[in-house]
């Protein structure tokens, strides 16, 4: 099987900060991870410095290729800086 992950720390939540399905509003410096396997993209955040992963709101979600993950994963951490309780962006995504 195909994977792939990303991981970006230091990304500072803009004023709402981002959803998480466990804790709800995560605030602060956080760090955000993206794992892609089997057709899927999962998205998980941490405050910076912790142990514990949070699930963001809405992850998983379909994505078809690795490149896509990636590029998935830049338009999580502009949702993440906007902030705004932001959730995993799965209109961003390209159409099967």
């Amino acid at each position: 099987m195909t994977w792939a992950s990303w991981t970006t720390t230091d990304v500072y939540t803009g004023r709402g900060g981002v959803r998480t399905d466990e804790l709800g509003i995560v605030t602060g410096n956080v760090s955000v991870h993206t794992t892609w396997a089997g057709g899927e993209a999962q998205i998980a955040v941490q405050y910076s410095g912790a142990s514990d992963w949070f699930t963001m709101t809405g992850s998983p979600v379909p994505c078809r290729s690795e490149k896509d993950s990636r590029d998935l994963h830049e338009t999580v951490l502009e949702a993440v800086r906007a902030g705004g309780g932001a959730v995993v962006p799965y209109s961003s995504l390209p159409s099967p």
